[in-house]
């Protein structure tokens, strides 16, 4: 079972790294109220990274309760290859309760799993842990 945690080793702390999934994008997950853009990464485990623009969120309190409830859902998630993760928000979301966050963001997780799963096998072996040496 994994440890419900959320260590530093699994966020996106520097802006190197928020510009390395940018830079290539691999797995996009859209949804009317989040985006999810995604690289594989040769950790051996998910981070994930947050933005939250005031344009889109307008109060601190709004901003937060997101996030809050964005790296819970993470946490959860046991299933996630290796990648790292940038969750974007759009306009909407401050008029979606917890609940409806909380559903729509298991179901991206998902999603994003899935999709992994059906990338070229020589993309996901190149960032498995296992195909560490083969780079």
């Amino acid at each position: 079972m994994k440890a419900l945690n959320f260590p530093k080793s699994h966020r996106l702390l520097r802006p190197a790294d928020y510009g390395k999934v940018f830079d290539d994008v691999q797995l996009k997950v859209p949804h009317r109220n989040f985006l999810i853009l995604a690289t594989p990464n040769d950790l051996g485990h998910a981070r994930v990274g947050l933005i939250f623009a005031k344009k889109n969120l307008k109060l601190a309190v709004q901003r937060n309760r997101i996030k809050r409830q964005v790296r819970e859902t993470f946490r959860h998630q046991s299933e996630l290859p290796a990648m790292d993760i940038i969750v974007l928000g759009r306009q909407g979301l401050a008029a979606m309760d917890c609940q409806t966050v909380r559903s729509s963001l298991n179901g991206l997780w998902h999603r994003l799993a899935k999709k992994y799963s059906q990338l070229p096998s020589s993309q996901a072996a190149e960032f498995s842990p296992a195909g560490k040496g083969t780079g």
